[in-house]
């Protein structure tokens, strides 16, 4: 079975493994996934994120994150932009999520960043996901 949207499926891996408190989850790796679960580390929705070597294209481990009292550090992932349709964004168009308590990765010239990263870089492009 082929995966037509890999992005969908390393969130929903994500989703899954968070909802029933796994520590960690293996997906297939590409640099697109590399740069998402690094966003999520900076922002501290992940504990962390490590390549594992295999013989076809490579594995990412990430890590997942709770609270002191193994509440959910990470309520919500949701893919934005599809392979059906595509959804960009201008650098004024990126706006806080909640407030400022979720975020917005977003793929930019610059590489895949936040959507605080955007604001202060002044970039805009495709928005992948909306976490919170």
């Amino acid at each position: 079975m082929s995966v037509t949207d890999p992005i969908a499926d390393m969130l929903t891996c994500i989703r899954n493994a968070n909802r029933i408190h796994r520590d960690s989850v293996v997906v297939p790796a590409s640099k697109v996934k590399t740069g998402i679960a690094d966003v999520l580390k900076r922002e501290g929705f992940i504990e962390d994120v490590r390549p594992v070597e295999d013989s076809t294209q490579g594995k990412l481990k990430i890590y997942l994150k709770y609270g002191e009292d193994g509440e959910l550090v990470l309520h919500r992932i949701d893919r934005v932009s599809k392979p059906g349709r595509r959804i960009y964004a201008g650098v004024e168009d990126i706006k806080p999520v909640m407030r400022g308590i979720g975020l917005r990765i977003v793929s930019t010239p610059a590489g895949i960043l936040s959507d605080r990263e955007c604001r202060e870089k002044r970039v805009g492009g495709e928005v992948l996901c909306e976490v919170w």
